[in-house]
C-alpha cells in the first residue's frame, strides 16, 4: 500500500503527465536501483524510474510496480540525457542518424549552429553546399532551418537536434560574401530570417566572427539580429571575433550586444589561445563575473582538451577571403598576394585572428581532413612533416595545399593551457559542447580523421576530470551538462530526471568511463556507458547500439513566446 500510495502521488503531482496507473502498477519501463544524478546539483539518492510512453513516470520506490521492461541500473550513476552545446553533426547525422561516437557518451541533444547553420538558404547557397562537399556527401533537400531539423527527424536520427540559425549563414543569404555592411533594407530583410527561423524553433543566433564572412560583420549588424532573437526569447552564442590577442575586446563586444539586444549570451568554447594569451584567462573570468553581477546573463561552454579544430585557411588573413572561398584560392596563386600572405603568416598581429602565430610552429598543427583522395597521404601529420616530405617551407606548404584541394583543411591547432582548462571547468556557469560531428569507425568517416573530442568530450570530463583528477564533483558536472545548458536555452521538460519530463536518460558507471580516442587514432569509442535512452526509447544498450532513432526536433522558446514589442 506504501508503495501505491506514492505512486499515486507521483501521478497526481504531476499534471498532465503520461502517467498512467492501473490496479496492477504497470509502467512501459522501470529503471531499478540506480544512484539517481536528477540534474540539479544536488547530492544523488538511490531510488527507481518509471516509464510511460516517452515521459518520466514517476521517480522513488517503486518496488510494488511492474513493467516488462526493466532495467537493473545497481552501481551505475543514472542521470539525464546529456547536451552538447556545440555540435557539428548536422552533416554526419544526414549520413548516419545513429550519431554513434556521442550517445555512447551520453549524449542525447545535439545543439548545432555555430554561425553557419543548414538554413536559411537561397538556390545558389543550396548549389555551393553540394559542391563544397567532402566525404560526407547528401543533397540539399530543405531550404529553412526548420525544413532541415523537421528532415533529421523524419529521416531518423537516435538523437534529438537543435540549433541556433547562424548569423553568417543570414548574412550570406542577403549581403553575399562581400565584405561590405547591409544597407537599411538588407538589414531588415536579415531580421526577418531570423524572425522566421525563431518561429520554426530556432534557439537564437549564432555567430563565429573570426571567420569571413562574418568576419565582415560589424557590431551594430549583430545587435540588430540579437534584438530580433530576444523579441522571442532566444539566445545569441558567439566563437568570438578573438580568443586570442584581442580577447579581452571580443570579451567586451559579446557583453555589449547581450546589453544592447537584452539577451542571454554565451561564449562558445571558452579559452584563451595561443601562449602568449594564457595569463589572459583570469581577468576574462572576472569580467564575465561582473557583467553577471550586474544583472547580464552571460555564460559559456566549452570542449576539454588542449587542442582547437578547424581550417587551415585560419593560418591566413581573413581579407583574403572577401567574396568567398574562390576569389581567395585565386589570389593566392597571384605571385605579388601570395607574397604578401607568406609574410603575413608569420607576422604577430591584433588585426584578425593568426592561428598559425598562435600554434607556435607548425609542429603543433595537424592536418586531418582533406577534399582531394591525390592528398589524404597527409591526414594525421603534421604541418612540418608535410612540408619536410614536399620538400617547401611550412607556409608556402600551407598556400599550395588550399589552393590544390579547393576547401579549407581540417586542421587541429594545440593552442591551450591544461591549468586554464581545470579553472573553467570549475565555473558554475560553463557547460560542454564537443565543437565536432558524431561519427561511426567506419565507412566514409574512416577517410578522415577527425578531433578526438568527438569521441570523447563527455567521457574525458567524467572520466579523467572527474573521477581521476577530481577537478569538479560528479554531481557539479552532471549539472553542466544537463541542467545548466537546458535552462540557458529555455528548452522544457528536458535536463533533469522529474516526472513529467521526457524520458531522455543515461545510465554509466563512474568508475569505468574512459574516452580512447586519440589525435593520432580518434575513432575510437569512450566506455562506460550502459543504457541510454531518448524520448523513452532505448537507443543504446549493454554495449550495442539498438538502431533505434527516436529523435526529435526540439524548438526553442519563439514557438510557445508571445512577441515583445
Amino acid at each position: 500500500m506504501k508503495a501505491l500510495f506514492w505512486l499515486m502521488a507521483g501521478c497526481i503531482a504531476v499534471t498532465g503527465s503520461a502517467c498512467k496507473l492501473s490496479s496492477e502498477n504497470k509502467f512501459d519501463c522501470i529503471i531499478r536501483n540506480g544512484m539517481i544524478y536528477d540534474g540539479n546539483g544536488k547530492m544523488p539518492y538511490k531510488g527507481d524510474i518509471a516509464i510511460n510512453a516517452d515521459t518520466i513516470a514517476f521517480i522513488g520506490d517503486l518496488s510494488g510496480a511492474h513493467s516488462q521492461q526493466v532495467i537493473d541500473a545497481k552501481g551505475m550513476a543514472v542521470a539525464p540525457g546529456f547536451i552538447n552545446m556545440l555540435s557539428w553533426a548536422n552533416e554526419s547525422l544526414l549520413l548516419d542518424g545513429r550519431s554513434q561516437s556521442d550517445i555512447r557518451q551520453g549524449v542525447t541533444l545535439e545543439v548545432m549552429g555555430e554561425g553557419e547553420s543548414m538554413g536559411p538558404l537561397t538556390p545558389a547557397m543550396k548549389k555551393q553546399m553540394e559542391q563544397y562537399q567532402t566525404d560526407i556527401k547528401y543533397k540539399v533537400n530543405w531550404t529553412t532551418l526548420g525544413e532541415y531539423l523537421n528532415y533529421l527527424q523524419q529521416k531518423g536520427v537516435s538523437c534529438n537536434v537543435a540549433s541556433f540559425v547562424g548569423a553568417t549563414t543570414v548574412r550570406r543569404y542577403i549581403v553575399g560574401e562581400d565584405n561590405r555592411e547591409p544597407t537599411a533594407p538588407e538589414l531588415d530583410s536579415m531580421r526577418k530570417l531570423v524572425a522566421q527561423a525563431m518561429q520554426e524553433g530556432a534557439l537564437g543566433v549564432g555567430s563565429s566572427l573570426i571567420y569571413p564572412p562574418a568576419f565582415f560583420a560589424k557590431t551594430d549588424e549583430l545587435v540588430e539580429l540579437c534584438d530580433e532573437a530576444a523579441r522571442y526569447g532566444g539566445s545569441y552564442i558567439s566563437h568570438m571575433r578573438s580568443e586570442g590577442t584581442q580577447l579581452y575586446e571580443a570579451v567586451e563586444e559579446l557583453i555589449d550586444i547581450a546589453k544592447r539586444a537584452h539577451i542571454h549570451a554565451e561564449i562558445y568554447h571558452l579559452k584563451a589561445a595561443g601562449k602568449t594569451n594564457w595569463y589572459k584567462m583570469d581577468s576574462v573570468i572576472r569580467r564575465i563575473e561582473r557583467a553577471r553581477a550586474e544583472g547580464l546573463n552571460i555564460t559559456a561552454d566549452m570542449y576539454n582538451y588542449l587542442a582547437g579544430g578547424t581550417g587551415l585557411t585560419a593560418c591566413l588573413p581573413p581579407a583574403l577571403q572577401d567574396g568567398g572561398f574562390g576569389k581567395m584560392r585565386e589570389r593566392l596563386q597571384d605571385p605579388a598576394i601570395r607574397k604578401q600572405t607568406l609574410h603575413d603568416m608569420v607576422t604577430p598581429t591584433t588585426t584578425w585572428e593568426n592561428f598559425y602565430v598562435a600554434a607556435g610552429s607548425p609542429d603543433h598543427i595537424l592536418l586531418v581532413g582533406f577534399r582531394q583522395d591525390s592528398l589524404k597521404k597527409y591526414i594525421g601529420r603534421s604541418l612540418s612533416e608535410i612540408a619536410g616530405m614536399r620538400h617547401a617551407s611550412p607556409e608556402e606548404t600551407v598556400l599550395d595545399l588550399l589552393v590544390q584541394d579547393s576547401s579549407r583543411i581540417e586542421s587541429i591547432y594545440f593552442l591551450m593551457d591544461e591549468a586554464n582548462i581545470k579553472k573553467q571547468l570549475q565555473l558554475p556557469w560553463v557547460s560542454f559542447g564537443s565543437d565536432e560531428g558524431s561519427f561511426s569507425p567506419e565507412d566514409v568517416f574512416l577517410k578522415f580523421n577527425c578531433h578526438p573530442r568527438a569521441y570523447g568530450n563527455v567521457a574525458c570530463l567524467l572520466g579523467k576530470y572527474v573521477r581521476d583528477e577530481k577537478v569538479l564533483s560528479l554531481t557539479e558536472a552532471i549539472r553542466k551538462l544537463t541542467k545548466l545548458p537546458a535552462t540557458n536555452l529555455k528548452i522544457e521538460r528536458r535536463g533533469e530526471l522529474k516526472a513529467g519530463n521526457y524520458a531522455d536518460v543515461v545510465i554509466f558507471d563512474p568508475a569505468t568511463i574512459q574516452d580512447h580516442a586519440t589525435y593520432e587514432k580518434p575513432h575510437q569509442f569512450a566506455t562506460g556507458v550502459q543504457q541510454v535512452l531518448v524520448n523513452g526509447v532505448p537507443v543504446f544498450t549493454n554495449g550495442k547500439h539498438t538502431g533505434a532513432k527516436p529523435g526529435r526536433f526540439v524548438k526553442g522558446p519563439g514557438v510557445r513566446k508571445q512577441i515583445i514589442d
